[in-house]
């Protein structure tokens, strides 16, 4: 049986974030303190004692804290249930809570080759040892199984997939486009190989093409690019001056929206993920919210556990 928690739903910044005194952030801190989220990761294990991380956001210590599962085993002064981290992207918000797991415990890294050489090429990540922390480069379209600390395999297998999306936002000068693109954006199927059942991950996504579509056909469960409702949301809303699209994000609502876009393929469950703090969406009461919930979406909440 596969294990899946979501650690995380929001996308960079968290729900509140820290400077931000938008709609969201305001009712985070005062009145709704439901709607408080880190910043998005999942955690899945095929046995239950042994997990890999999808993503290691900026929030990882707050969220291995709050999951249970995820705490070292009674008795051991030294010791963490993680084995492993798979990366879907260089974004800070996906690989900076790596940081946080740089005091000796073993464990391995899975990455495109592309973010591996960010990791390598800013030494601050030197402090996780290569003596300790394994760093294994994964392939588009290139099945894996993760293995596990004695190196006996996990039961799981990923299949990593290019998804349209951007570089990293810091590194801006260094974009990349058509081929050289490939690797920049991953999403993931994630397979329990004793159970054949399996699900999906794309935390970023800037369209839904053909492909996604009958990739996605059918599925029993997804999660998906949630970043922001509308694409001029943060502009209209006096946060920013960048649309979601431009950002490598899918809006939720639209003719081009994720909503639209992956209605009628037959998915049983569909989660938006990576949600920004701007998204009315967020909002419980909101119309948002209450159009996606309609059309079959839901929002998780932090710690959201599911079992396929």
């Amino acid at each position: 049986m596969l294990r899946v928690v979501v650690l995380g739903a929001a996308a960079g910044g968290g729900v509140p974030q820290w400077n931000c005194g938008c709609q969201v952030c305001r009712a985070a801190r005062t009145s709704h303190p439901e709607l408080r989220s880190t910043q998005a990761s999942l955690a899945i294990s095929a046995d239950g004692d042994h997990w890999f991380l999808i993503n290691a956001s900026p929030d990882l210590r707050q969220q291995l804290t709050a999951t249970p599962a995820l705490h070292p085993a009674p008795g051991k002064l030294r010791h963490s249930p993680v084995t492993g981290v798979v990366l879907t992207n260089g974004e800070i918000d996906a690989i900076a809570g790596l940081l946080s797991m740089r005091e000796g415990w073993p464990f391995t890294i899975y990455a495109h080759a592309k973010v591996l050489a960010t990791l390598k090429a800013n030494s601050v990540f030197n402090v996780l040892s290569d003596k300790n922390v394994k760093r294994q480069p994964i392939g588009i379209e290139q099945p894996f199984e993760p293995a596990l600390p004695n190196g006996a395999p996990s039961g799981i297998e990923i299949l990593p997939f290019e998804v349209a999306g951007k570089g990293a936002w810091y590194l801006e000068g260094e974009r990349r486009e058509g081929a050289e693109a490939a690797g920049d954006t991953l999403g993931l199927r994630i397979r329990d190989i004793a159970t054949g059942k399996f699900f999906f991950f794309i935390a970023a996504c800037a369209e839904v093409t053909d492909d996604l579509k009958s990739r996605l056909k059918g599925a029993t469960l997804v999660f998906f690019d949630g970043t922001v409702w509308r694409d001029d949301e943060m502009i209209a809303a006096g946060l920013a001056t960048k649309t979601g699209r431009s950002m490598g994000h899918i809006s939720m609502s639209g003719e081009q929206g994720a909503i639209a876009a992956l209605e009628n393929l037959g998915i049983e469950r569909k989660i938006f993920l990576h949600i920004n703090n701007s998204n009315p969406a967020l909002l419980q009461d909101s119309k948002e919210r209450q159009a996606a919930e309609q059309s079959g979406w839901q929002i998780p909440a932090d710690g959201t556990e599911i079992m396929l």
